[in-house]
């Protein structure tokens, strides 16, 4: 699959993290935005569009699974990919529950996540021709 098209949103409060990923997922060809906050998502969203999100789950102030709930009713085919790192799989769960497309453990492998966008991305593609 050409990653070159693909759109990735990064979300997460860890800083170091969030900027090691979203280097990693450009040298892949992935274009790859990275904000801090649910809030800095949310407002990024309103005015870009993204193929795939990658949103951590614990974060301060409106957490992963609040802004899941936005995305999927603002955004209905974007694609979520939580990130639990607190070994949370009920998060995940839930989040699955309310439309994310999948969700990984952190620390997750590089290539569990790039293997997880791709199939995001051909579930955004086939939901875009319904």
């Amino acid at each position: 699959m050409n990653n070159v098209a693909i759109k990735v949103l990064v979300v997460d409060d860890e800083l170091d993290f969030l900027e090691t990923i979203v280097k990693r997922l450009e040298r892949r060809g992935f274009l790859a935005i990275g904000v801090s906050s649910g809030r800095a998502a949310l407002d990024y969203l309103e005015s870009h569009s993204v193929d795939v999100v990658i949103l951590d789950v614990r974060m301060p102030g409106i957490d992963g699974i609040d802004v899941l709930k936005e995305i999927v009713t603002k955004w209905p085919t974007t694609q979520v990919i939580l990130l639990t790192g607190h070994g949370s799989i009920e998060a995940g769960m839930k989040g699955l529950e309310l439309g994310a497309y999948d969700y990984v453990l952190k620390p997750a492998k590089l290539e569990d996540i790039i293997k997880k966008i791709n199939q995001a991305y051909e579930r955004k593609l086939i939901l875009e021709k319904e």
